[in-house]
């Protein structure tokens, strides 16, 4: 009997073991298949984002992305990704750590965009207008195509860089002006200055009429400007899909690096052909380069430090209110050393 009870017992628990490690398998496989593997986002008609091109370049491997609708600004971006309407989003670091002073729970995870010598924000004035330097803004309209972001940041860094009073700053008017209207709007005389980035740019230029003030770049050197974001419950409940997003995005920012660029231009045109709609691919050939300056848009606490500082000097932020270190990861990132 003695016997009969033991092997009973030794029986039982082996079959709890094997109870235990099936239903931890079970519990494994369905965490894997609850991660969520379409992400909602926004983008720019005629654009190809890094995320984009990733997807298009097979790097996402079985996730897919599902437009919602078009981008707006970052403050919108972090606050739609925040919420759970869109699963990533895209904002300038300034922005960035605004909403982190809030208590917004997001955390950047690799770089979206930023400015080099070729891809940068410049500030223009009509080439007869008779504003040559920062004094010369007092008074004046400068358009930014969102307030709080980065045009508006550049716009405080230059004046003050360039020894403008608080007081002088408050007297220079920043007006929200709608990226593919700027020139327009610059032209017709309703801003004195207007912020233009990228395309836009290049093509304002090579109209004529218009000339430089200043450029982020000037102030600020080559940067990676804004980042690729989750929110951190997201990230806890989706660690394999965000690992395999930042592996894609990081992968498909130096394709962009190491491809010919004419190679480039023919597949943002394809990408842009194969979406419903009709967006036009003709300004495309302004292509220079993705910006980002950090190898496979690595994040460093640099990117974050300088506006960081800012915010902190204007009594945005207080002192202490906000660690760099928790406001980015490159955990996913396989370029990280």
């Amino acid at each position: 009997m003695k016997k009969n009870w033991l092997f009973l017992l030794v029986l039982g628990a082996i079959a709890a073991i094997l109870a235990a490690c099936s239903s931890d398998e079970s519990a494994s496989e369905a965490s894997e298949k609850e991660q969520d593997k379409v992400l909602q986002y926004q983008s720019i008609p005629s654009t190809v984002y890094p995320a984009e091109l990733a997807e298009a370049l097979g790097y996402l491997g079985d996730i897919k992305l599902e437009k919602v609708s078009d981008v707006v600004g970052g403050p919108e971006s972090i606050q739609l990704t925040a919420t759970g309407e869109t699963d990533f989003g895209s904002a300038f670091n300034g922005a960035i750590i605004k909403s982190h002073a809030q208590g917004v729970k997001i955390k950047s995870v690799v770089g979206s965009y930023g400015s080099d010598e070729n891809v940068f924000i410049g500030f223009y004035t009509l080439e007869d207008s008779d504003i040559k330097t920062a004094k010369d803004l007092i008074g004046k309209k400068i358009g930014v195509n969102i307030l709080g972001a980065h045009m508006d940041f550049a716009v405080q860094q230059y004046l003050r860089e360039n020894g403008l009073t608080e007081e002088e700053i408050k007297q220079v008017e920043l007006v929200v002006v709608p990226l593919s209207s700027a020139e327009q709007v610059l032209r017709g005389g309703q801003v004195d200055v207007v912020g233009l980035g990228g395309i836009s740019r290049d093509k304002a230029l090579e109209n004529g009429g218009i000339r430089p003030l200043f450029k982020d770049t000037d102030l600020f050197g080559n940067f990676t400007a804004g980042e690729y974001f989750f929110a951190e419950k997201y990230i806890e409940e989706n660690p394999d899909t965000v690992k395999t997003f930042v592996e894609g995005v990081a992968k498909a920012i130096e394709w962009t690096k190491t491809t010919p660029r004419e190679e480039v231009i023919a597949k943002f045109e394809e990408i842009i052909n194969a979406r419903e709609g009709k967006e036009t691919t003709a300004n495309l050939k302004y292509w220079k380069s993705v910006g980002i300056a950090e190898e496979g848009g690595q994040i460093g606490d640099k990117d974050f430090q300088i506006w960081l500082d800012g915010l902190v000097e204007n009594g945005v932020v207080e002192e202490g209110e906000v660690k760099v270190e928790e406001l980015y990861t490159n955990e996913f990132n396989p370029y990280a050393k």
